[in-house]
């Protein structure tokens, strides 16, 4: 469920926490790609079971953080993030995508 929330403040212009899909603008709700992009977060954190994804997804970043020193390369570096980036423009993604698949972007 896409949900434009209109107190997200964040330099991002999305942010997925299972079930939901939270939009910056109403208009990131057309952004198929960035939609895509979100879609893969959704799988990660059914397969992580939720609280472990953010748990692992912290964890990452804040050792990704203090390996670059910056906050843009750190977040580009975790391996959820890599996965949905290289695979955001493959509408088909999901479809043959194997579980756990975010492993070999670690």
């Amino acid at each position: 469920m896409i949900v434009r929330f209109r107190f997200f403040h964040s330099k991002y212009a999305a942010m997925t926490i299972w079930p939901f899909i939270f939009v910056k603008d109403k208009l990131y709700k057309l952004d198929e790609i960035l939609i895509n992009h979100e879609k893969i977060h959704l799988r990660q954190q059914i397969e992580l079971l939720w609280i472990l994804f953010f748990v692992w997804y912290s964890l990452e970043f804040l050792i990704k953080l203090v390996v670059h020193k910056n906050w843009d390369k750190a977040y580009r570096a975790i391996s959820f993030e890599r996965e949905a980036y290289q695979n955001e423009l493959d509408f088909d993604y999901l479809k043959h995508r194997r579980i756990w698949s975010f492993w070999k972007y670690l």
